[in-house]
């Protein structure tokens, strides 16, 4: 992103924001919202203090992550011979700082 946000950042801003009296009033509304727009931010006098998510987004960020051996046995370039690739034994260039 080219204004310096991340999408975590962005994902803050882009919630719809409750406050704690309003969603206990209208949470199948809050639910709903969840699920076809994505978290909801719910505040206590003014400070965000929970986000409610859809089944989805929860079982995303839960789910099991392969570990690296896995992810490296899983690669397309598996079966290729890296042991040959050979590192330049050229010396390092100058650098001036």
């Amino acid at each position: 992103m080219d204004n310096g946000q991340t999408s975590q950042t962005m994902m803050v801003t882009l919630m719809s924001t409750w406050q704690l009296q309003e969603a206990k009033s209208r949470f199948s509304e809050l639910v709903k919202q969840a699920v076809s727009d994505g978290p909801q931010d719910i505040t206590v006098r003014g400070e965000a203090v929970a986000v409610l998510l859809s089944r989805a987004d929860y079982l995303h960020l839960t789910r099991p992550k392969p570990r690296f051996l896995d992810f490296m046995q899983q690669s397309p370039f598996q079966d290729d011979d890296l042991a040959s690739l050979q590192r330049d034994p050229s010396l390092t260039r100058e650098v001036d700082l």
